[in-house]
């Protein structure tokens, strides 16, 4: 999520990010955004005033409490019961007006808030411009792939062919989109997986984390808006809880509301997870495959670094994703 003091400093620089991710439809949000904005910093504004102006009537109410019961004048005494009166009347009436206001201040909290989940971040200039991956730039190789004489089998008549994949039984048991892994096929599945573990922890230097593999509604909020959360996450049915899709989201969420000594950073840990996905919309794309599938495992890097630092360590993640490729003499 962006910070709101940019969004109302640099309103066009944000509209301008949104046309750059062909999110035009979000355009109007900004303007909403700024509007909301305001009113709600005026009207915070005239609670503090409302706030001082109680204060002064209820402080002026002590002596003229103490007049009136010294008083034996009854024109006097009516003339400061009035007074009193008027005094008491102008505090209900700021009291109504800033409960009226701090209603509103809430209620515009929440729009700002359910906008701000929804507006992309900035991205950096360095970022290709395009509606899809056909627009994705090659910056660099590492290591030339190698094209046998042979026609290439389908990766899973490769399985299939070590007894290795069962996708007929899964289909049964769980439906499309789940395989059993069998055999010397799931030892290479689990040992790649270690390999990168090990990649991360002994050559690199970072923590290795098994994160939750549920969490809470709100803890992905900040990451991707509702609608595509409930099209890619399982829900728990009658409890506030999602299967994870990613070790991302349990993984920044650790760090929710949490306040980090500069000290600390940067952070530099790599998870392990399964992963769980709906995949709408994707059946048929690759059926006979392993891809879209809706059960998967997944070695992650995370940084938690100062914004300052963050350019470097992508740099640097991704230099480690090459470095493990080719480890592996897989072309990248």
């Amino acid at each position: 999520m962006i910070d709101i003091r940019f969004l109302r400093e640099n309103p066009e620089a944000v509209k301008e990010n949104i046309r750059k991710k062909f999110q035009d439809a979000k355009l109007p949000l900004v303007d909403e955004v700024v509007d909301l904005d305001a009113k709600r910093r005026a009207a915070i504004a005239e609670v503090e005033s409302l706030k001082a102006a109680r204060n002064k009537l209820s402080k002026a109410n002590g002596p003229l409490y103490g007049q009136l019961k010294k008083c034996d004048d009854e024109a006097k005494k009516a003339e400061l019961q009035a007074q009193i009166d008027r005094n008491n009347a102008a505090v209900k009436a700021d009291d109504d007006r800033r409960a009226e206001l701090d209603q509103s201040v809430s209620q515009m909290d929440a729009r700002i808030r359910e906008i701000m989940y929804v507006i992309p971040n900035i991205i950096d200039p360095s970022v290709p411009i395009g509606p899809d991956d056909s627009c994705n730039v090659e910056v660099e190789r590492f290591g030339d792939p190698v094209v046998p004489t042979f026609e290439i089998p389908h990766h899973v008549d490769i399985m299939a062919s070590f007894n290795g994949i069962d996708k007929e039984s899964a289909g049964r048991v769980a439906g499309m989109g789940f395989y059993y892994l069998l055999g010397d096929i799931a030892r290479l599945h689990e040992a790649v997986l270690a390999y990168a573990r090990d990649f991360m922890i002994d050559e690199k230097g970072f923590t290795y984390v098994i994160p939750p593999f549920m969490m809470h509604g709100d803890v992905v909020k900040g990451v991707m808006s509702f609608p595509e959360m409930e099209a890619m996450m399982y829900k728990i049915e009658g409890e506030d809880l999602y299967l994870i899709g990613t070790s991302e989201h349990t993984m920044i969420g650790r760090f929710i509301d949490q306040v980090l000594p500069e000290a600390q950073l940067p952070l530099t840990l790599t998870s392990y997870s399964p992963c769980f996905r709906k995949e709408v919309g994707s059946h048929g794309l690759e059926e006979r495959g392993v891809y879209r599938i809706h059960q998967f495992e997944k070695q992650e890097m995370i940084v938690v670094c100062k914004p300052e630092e963050s350019m470097d360590w992508y740099n640097k993640l991704w230099k480690n994703s090459v470095e493990l490729f080719r480890n592996l003499e897989i072309p990248v």
